[in-house]
Parts: C-alpha cells; structure tokens; sequence
C-alpha cells in the first residue's frame, strides 16, 4: 500500500487482558493514502505474553447513518475500498451472507476481495468443526466455491453496508455502481 506515514509509540502501564500480568505498549502510525484519505494504524502488544490486537480508524470518513450498495460486476470492482465500522451490518444478498455488528466488533479497511477472503475463511472454520458425515457439507461446498468465483471477479453480486451509527464508506473503483442512501439512527431494517 504506498504512501507515506509517521510512526510514533507511547507505553501505557494497563495490564494485558491475556495475562494479566504484562504492560501494553501502543504503537500508532498515521497513514496519508495516495487517494488523500488518512488513517490510523493502532498496534497493541503485551511485553510478557505477545498478545497482540490491531485497530484501523479512518481520519477521514463518511459520518452520516446510511446504506452503502456497491454493484460488483467484474473484477475490477473487487479494487473498491471497504471501510466498516463497529456499527455497520455487512451483507452480500446472493451469497446469503450477512455480519452483523456486535459488541466486540472491530473498524476494519479493506477491499471487496478482502471481504470475501474474510467470508471464506470463516466458512472453512465453520466446515473443519462439522463431522465428516454431517448433511450440511455439500451445502458448505457450494457455499465456498460461489465465493471462490466470487473471489475470481466471476460472480455478479450486491454488497451492501448499513450503519445506522455512521462512520462506514465504501470508495467504488466504479462510481455508477454505488448508490447511498441516508438513514435516521432509528431506522434498522
């Protein structure tokens, strides 16, 4: 990802929610992307145990409550940026897939493909934890090789964000093929 950044680090003396027993130093990196958005890099790690969490917040962003549908028909439009906040629910209709924002969710940047690749990864979790014989795989199999094709830029599909807390956006590789409608915060489907 070129661009530029500045990378600075400050130690907290908070104990690691692993361990307990470890201090958690921060490092930070704010990024100026090539397209002028900037974002922060947020690292955080525990001297004794390793633990480690990653957070990205945009400097930069949408605010206003909406629903963000993005047309993906070709390959190129795997390219589009994807950010989402702990509030937005993300969907894709035609693979009957939908995340749902919960407590614990964390901001997360990416692009199309990265989305899928995050859907792939947790249907396979979801695949090895099932018995060998358990009537559920075949529909698993079909399930990975759409987003396989998916993945490939051979499968027409809807993307959709709704954030009724504000914050996600999504950056189309082709603008004609993203649409945004704004919401009250009350308005959930």
């Amino acid at each position: 990802m070129p661009g530029k950044g500045s990378n600075e680090e400050e130690q907290y003396s908070f104990k690691c929610p692993s361990c307990e027993k470890g201090v958690i130093k921060i490092h930070t990196i704010d990024y100026d992307l090539p397209d002028g958005d900037k974002m922060l890099f947020i690292k955080f790690i525990c001297d004794t145990c390793n633990y480690r969490k990653n957070d990205v917040i945009p400097m930069t962003t949408r605010i206003d409550s909406g629903i963000m549908t993005l047309k993906v028909i070709d390959e190129s439009d795997l390219k589009s940026k994807i950010y989402r906040s702990p509030t937005g629910k993300l969907e894709i209709p035609e693979l009957e897939i939908i995340v749902e924002p919960g407590p614990r969710a964390d901001f997360y940047y990416t692009n199309v493909q990265g989305i899928l690749f995050r859907f792939e990864q947790a249907v396979l979790i979801y695949k090895n934890n099932l018995e060998k014989d358990d009537p559920q795989l075949n529909e698993i199999e079909d399930i990975l090789g759409d987003l396989k094709k998916a993945i490939n830029g051979e499968l027409k599909f809807t993307l959709i964000i709704t954030d009724p807390g504000g914050g996600s956006y999504i950056i189309p590789h082709d603008p004609s093929r993203f649409s945004f409608k704004k919401i009250n915060n009350f308005e959930k489907d």
